[in-house]
């Protein structure tokens, strides 16, 4: 299994950003996917989640309505466009197979090595 995420960046705040997570190893059309994030000197946190269709996506009320999940089965990749973008929003972003709200911060989910996305005030 691998996710290889890329996309973050030095941003300001009220910007976007889209990051990316291209998946291998296994089949990723079967997969519920998600995002999660570590800010600076805290845990894993929950972001977004979205059904191996595209059809139902969820998200956590920090980012509702500002940051969009979504996939490209096809081309086995997962993708999160973040949008007016806060300097709490500052974290490395991960994508995480097979994992939903409830267990995708747990210890042993497979994630990639990460995205750093740095918002400036």
């Amino acid at each position: 299994v691998q996710l290889v995420e890329s996309g973050g960046g030095l941003v300001q705040s009220g910007g976007s950003l889209r990051l990316s997570c291209v998946g291998s190893g296994f089949e990723f059309s079967v997969q519920y996917m998600s995002w999660v994030r570590q800010a600076p000197g805290k845990g894993l946190e929950w972001v977004s989640g979205i059904s191996k269709s595209g059809n139902n996506v969820n998200y956590a009320d920090s980012v509702k309505g500002r940051f969009t999940i979504s996939r490209d089965n096809a081309q086995n990749t997962l993708y999160l466009h973040l949008s007016s973008l806060k300097p709490e929003d500052t974290a490395v972003y991960y994508c995480v197979r097979g994992r939903g709200a409830s267990t995708a911060t747990e210890p042993g989910a497979d994630k990639g090595q990460g995205t750093q996305v740095t918002v400036s005030s």
